[in-house]
């Protein structure tokens, strides 16, 4: 055994084999033409393998490029785009000079320009699939959520603030390659004030590789913000306007100045909308506190004023040729008021009649700040390090004022000195998270067949939360000692990983890896200074992924991976939010993560992309289940751990060109869903077909005019034992790009047939608390009204040349704070 790993090791070390690439770019008068672009490109698919900038003198150099075959191109303000002719780097042929090249002005091109790059809506990868969101013209005036919530295999649960991918929740979702650390209902919220006018592209990565953190069963959503890396000063300005049911308003301004050594960028943007939304509910329940079996015909709205302020700060310093350094901050400020007016009747069998009727006023502040500095180092041709230094701060308020009436059929009150009747009550919320995070990670190129990568992590949480409710009762406010929590959660996280890349042969790669993680999570009462959680969890996680080139269209993929979904901090604990009189919201300290293992194949054929996807979940999370207080007197909605959850899902991806104006997309997502529950008053095991579908089509018509129509359907599915209803909607956009530089309009509608209502059924697949069975009507927004949008955007800059590059349609400390 000693002799082979010998062997195989001096194989390995004795065959490396490295490329350079040199050459020089001069005018046609001779002089040099200084800090251009020189990209190598991939010789079979023209992706990008490297990028470099000329010096002062014209020159440049490529190193430790593996064999291959290549093409190399030239582009720079002012002057033609160059290219090469393929050409190929072996082991007898390590070293390729152009030597001097002769480029062309451009005159044609004047004045103040800018890039604008085309690419597809969608691009699949071997860890998921890319949405290069600036391709759509939906994009300006939308957010974060509402370009997810149109892209293939996600679907966003409204009533439960949940989102899931490809049928499945425990997602994690990143900033930057950087993990939210929020719970849920906050990071949506969070990312329905964030403006997509920010977003480069969204990538949904339902198998991460293990360089990835193992946060999120269901994969990883990865938000990367627009970057522009363009010589000189460029920038975008944007004006947005809007009506739906309310008004809508959004204005941002991007600014970036690059050189050949520094590269810094800045940008801000607002958002305003008013909104609304309404439910009805029709109950049967059988509950004590109100003397038994009783039916309730209940209904709610909620107007809502959200204002945001979105700053992101950044640069890039090239101290060498080897060596950068960065930083880069992002800053969130919003505030969300609503008003609710709740109302409902309550029929207690077999005669007797109450009435409710109530206001809840609430805010809903968050000042979010997160900032990373980040040193990257070529060690030598072969090898780099990369040393990132992370913090992150979420701090919420959310006060709420309550007012109600509980009258029986006299229209007397109905214990209005009882704190859980108490007509008047106020609600106080407080969170304050902060994250800290350090990892390193190294690469090595052993040689052109092998690259080895690994790291080292850790992330430190420190989170206090401080809420209650109080009741006026006889002119003094008395608190609920069942609602009110003061926790504080530490948590440490120290993660190793390594991963190797190895290309068995000219058709065949293979990447394989393995990630540990060891956490411990403790919790404390403030109030008792008691331990109330204490858990310590090390695992384990491999990855494989296997990769056939089965001819010059079409590929094999094969990947295993194990990830974990471990519960966000508000999950666990004790916390209680007021819903209504005999319902609160509260946590749950007894969770288990959930562990979950995957199967992957998948086929590509040009860009028509087919998977198949085997995964098993053990103590999956579901969100706002139902159970009863040990006193049976309140309603707790509370977050649970089913037994088990099995998916086998289908997906595809299928694009089509009409013709040189007419573009088409299709996704399907879909396949079999099981799970067991054993939280409610009887265990159930449920199956059921579940699926999703997202059409794009764009237009290019005459006279700078072009058009988009979108839409997607989720057919109805269960969060836990919670029935949700199919929904779906219909989307188009046009855009009209103006004459002399004068930027672009784009119009847009969103939900033409005003479809975004959906149902949510309770007790249809066994019995819940209180044997409750509920039937609710939701409807948002557009139901009531379609929502238009105007932009207008503009462009501006002196830095670069303008090209139009169409690409083959072929990161993470943030989601364990949920929003209230």
């Amino acid at each position: 055994m000693k002799r082979l790993l010998f062997f195989l090791c001096w194989v390995l070390l004795t065959q490396t084999t490295f490329a350079q690439i040199s050459g020089s770019f001069a005018t046609t008068t001779g002089q040099p033409v200084p800090f251009a672009n020189v990209l190598l490109l991939n010789g079979t698919d023209t992706t990008l393998v490297k990028a470099v900038l000329t010096d002062e003198k014209g020159t440049y150099r490529i190193e430790g490029t593996p064999s291959g075959k290549y093409l190399l191109r030239f582009n720079s303000m002012g002057f033609q785009t160059w290219n090469s002719p393929v050409f190929e780097l072996s082991a007898q042929q390590k070293v390729h000079d152009f030597g001097r090249q002769v480029v062309n002005d451009n005159s044609r091109q004047l004045g103040e320009v800018v890039i604008e790059a085309e690419k597809p809506l969608f691009q699949q990868r071997a860890e998921g699939m890319v949405v290069n969101v600036q391709s759509s013209l939906l994009t300006k005036g939308s957010t974060a959520l509402a370009i997810l919530e149109r892209s293939p295999g996600v679907m966003i649960d409204y009533r439960n603030n949940n989102i899931a991918l490809n049928g499945k929740g425990g997602v994690s979702v990143m900033l930057n390659g950087k993990l939210i650390r929020m719970p849920l209902e906050q990071l949506v919220n969070l990312l329905n004030g964030m403006s997509a006018d920010d977003i480069d592209k969204i990538e949904l990565l339902s198998t991460p590789s293990s360089k990835y953190d193992a946060e999120g069963s269901a994969g990883m959503i990865n938000i990367v913000l627009k970057k522009d890396k363009q010589l000189g000063t460029n920038g975008t300005v944007s004006l947005t306007g809007g009506y739906g049911y309310k008004e809508k308003a959004a204005a941002s301004i991007s600014l970036s100045h690059n050189s050949a050594k520094i590269n810094s960028y800045g940008s801000y943007n607002y958002s305003f909308n008013r909104s609304y939304s309404d439910f009805e509910v029709l109950s049967y329940q059988d509950m004590p506190v109100f003397g038994g079996k009783m039916e309730v015909l209940g209904w709610d709205t909620t107007n809502l004023r959200q204002h945001n302020h979105d700053i992101t700060l950044g640069a890039d310093i090239k101290l060498n040729r080897k060596t950068t350094i960065g930083a880069n901050l992002t800053y969130n400020a919003s505030k969300a008021s609503t008003v609710n007016t709740p109302a409902a009747y309550y029929r207690l069998l077999p005669d007797s009649l109450l009435t409710f009727d109530g206001r809840i006023d609430r805010e809903n502040r968050w000042r979010n700040l997160i900032s990373s500095v980040y040193l990257e180092k070529e060690l030598n041709p072969t090898s780099k390090i990369n040393i990132d230094m992370d913090y992150l701060y979420f701090k919420n308020d959310n006060p709420s004022q309550v007012y109600s009436s509980l009258l029986n059929e006299n229209g007397k009150p109905v214990n209005a000195n009882d704190s859980l009747f108490s007509p008047h009550q106020q609600g106080f919320g407080n969170t304050v998270i902060q994250v800290g995070v350090l990892k390193t990670d190294y690469s090595k190129q052993l040689n052109d067949k092998i690259k080895l990568e690994g790291g080292i992590k850790g992330t430190y949480t420190n989170s206090n939360t401080l809420s209650r409710i109080e009741s006026l009762i006889d002119g003094h406010w008395v608190n609920r000692t069942e609602t009110i929590n003061e926790m504080r959660m530490k948590e440490g996280i120290a993660a190793a990983y390594v991963s190797a890349n190895i290309q068995l042969s000219p058709s065949i790669s293979l990447t394989a890896g393995a990630r540990y993680e060891y956490a411990r999570t403790t919790m404390d009462d403030t109030k008792t200074d008691k331990h109330t959680v204490d858990r310590k969890l090390s695992t384990l996680f491999p990855n494989i992924f296997l990769s056939k080139k089965l001819n010059g269209h079409s590929d094999l993929q094969l990947s295993y991976t194990k990830r974990i979904s471990r519960p966000s901090y508000n999950d666990l604990a004790s916390f209680v939010a007021y819903s209504d009189p005999t319902a609160v919201y509260a946590g749950n300290s007894l969770l288990k993560p959930t562990i979950t293992n995957n199967i992957k194949l998948g086929y590509s054929y040009d860009a028509y992309i087919f998977s198949l996807l085997f995964s098993r979940d053990d103590h999956p999370i579901a969100r706002y289940q139902l159970s009863e207080s040990p006193a049976a007197n309140i309603l707790y909605v509370s977050p649970q751990n089913l037994v088990y959850q099995n998916n086998i899902t289908f997906q595809t991806t299928l694009p089509f060109k009409v013709n040189n104006w007419w573009d088409m997309s299709y996704s399907f997502t879909g396949g079999l869903r099981q799970f067991k529950a054993d939280h409610t008053l009887q265990p159930v095991t449920k199956s059921y077909f579940g699926y999703s579908l997202n059409f794009t089509e764009t237009f290019k018509l005459p006279a700078n005019f072009s058009a988009e129509l979108t839409g997607w359907y989720n057919s109805p599915f269960y969060n836990g034992t919670i029935k949700v209803g199919r929904m779906g909607t219909v989307s188009a956009g046009v855009k009209k790009e103006l004459k002399n530089n004068a930027g672009s309009l784009q119009l847009s509608v969103s939900d033409i047939f005003t479809t975004m209502s959906f149902n949510v059924d309770y007790g249809t697949i066994t019995e819940e608390a209180f044997h409750i069975k509920n039937h609710l009507t939701i409807r948002q927004e557009s139901s009531r009204s379609p929502i238009f949008r105007l932009s207008w955007s503009k462009p501006f800059g002196t830095g670069t040349l303008k090209t139009t590059k169409k690409e083959s349609g072929s990161k993470d400390e943030r989601d364990r704070i949920r929003k209230d």
